[in-house]
This record gives C-alpha cells, sequence and structure tokens, in this order.
C-alpha cells in the first residue's frame, strides 16, 4: 500500500465531526503518516450540514476532487447523498443509517431503506451502519463519532490501525469519556468484523 488515502467525512452540527478528524490526523501522525485536513465546511452549530476533507499521505492539498476519496465517512443518510460527488465505484461509503430530521422541513425524509438499496445498487463497498444505537449501547449517543470510527478501522485498505484510533482518542476526549468512547470503537469494529 503507497498509504495515500483520502476521506470526505460528512454529517451535521452536534454530531462530532470535527473531533472525528482531528482523531484521524492524530492516528495518522502516531503512525508516521503525513496528514492534511481542509478547513470545516458548513455550519457547525447543531443541525447545520459539516463536513471535512483528510488526506494521508505526501499530498499537497486537503481538497479532494469530484470522484478522489477512498472513503466517505457519514454521520446521517441524507449527508451521505450529498456527500456522493466525492466518490468512486471503488470508494468505501461507511454511514449511520439513523436519520436527522430537520425540523425546519416540510418536505418528508425518504426512506432510509431506500437510501441503502440505491446505494448498494450503483457501488460496490457499501457498509450501512446503526452507529446511534451502538453509540447509545456503549454509553452515550455523543459516542457515535467513535462507533463510527471503530467501523472505519475494520476495513482492511483503511490505512490505520485501531490501536492507532485508541491512542489519539485517549489523547483528545477526557479520561472519564476513555471507557465509553473504546466500548463504542469496539462496537463499530466488531459491527463490521462480526
Amino acid at each position: 500500500m503507497d498509504n495515500h488515502y483520502s476521506i470526505y467525512i460528512c454529517g451535521v452540527g452536534g454530531q462530532g465531526i470535527i473531533k472525528t478528524s482531528t482523531i484521524i490526523g492524530e492516528a495518522a501522525m502516531n503512525q508516521g503518516l503525513d496528514v492534511v485536513m481542509s478547513e470545516i465546511h458548513g455550519m457547525s452549530q447543531r443541525g447545520g450540514s459539516v463536513s471535512t476533507e483528510l488526506k494521508i499521505g505526501g499530498y499537497n492539498s486537503s481538497i479532494i476532487p469530484k470522484k478522489g476519496a477512498d472513503m466517505l465517512l457519514s454521520f446521517e443518510p441524507i449527508e451521505t447523498l450529498r456527500g456522493l460527488d466525492k466518490v468512486n465505484s471503488e470508494s468505501m461509503i461507511v454511514y449511520n443509517t439513523h436519520p436527522i430530521v430537520p425540523s425546519s422541513s416540510d418536505k418528508a425524509y425518504p426512506s432510509v431503506d431506500v437510501i441503502t438499496k440505491t446505494l448498494k445498487e450503483n457501488f460496490k463497498n457499501v457498509l450501512p451502519i446503526d452507529g446511534t444505537q451502538l453509540a447509545i449501547e456503549a454509553g452515550s449517543v455523543l459516542a457515535l463519532n467513535m462507533v463510527l470510527l471503530g467501523a472505519v478501522t475494520a476495513d482492511d485498505r483503511f490505512p490505520l490501525t485501531k490501536e492507532s484510533v485508541i491512542e489519539a482518542m485517549k489523547n483528545n476526549l477526557k479520561p472519564k469519556f476513555h471507557a465509553m468512547n473504546l466500548k463504542a470503537i469496539e462496537r463499530g469494529y466488531n459491527s463490521i468484523k462480526g
């Protein structure tokens, strides 16, 4: 593997997207890999669309071109659809199937089953995961980002080890939350590895 890997991370404000990017970046550096990360795009207040772009390896720019992402990591189904211009037929799509329905919208939220079916019909590497439920089981819905991080480390093509992600998590979160987040990482990992 050439250790060049790009990740488009998206979701809504309040889901831990920024912290997730920071932890991935630190884990990459802990493994001796170069990393560049974009500015945060979108509205980071609770409920607004948020995305970050992160590249591991010898890249000069953090911006992922259209169809250039190795992975789309999405915290919410509709945000997954919004991020599809970044993926190609080989990209890994990992997404939380639990919707966050905007209270201000008068449009019906599409069926998550239909979203999943459509994604699987059009892409080879689709991993839907009920990360919200797994986070609740680990101790708090706020551990969603750690569930999803655990899930991505289970992908053989992902360049970071689960151990380096755990180390970076411990460096970035308060010790009182370590046990819960460790459970969340393990639940996400095991949901993919079985």
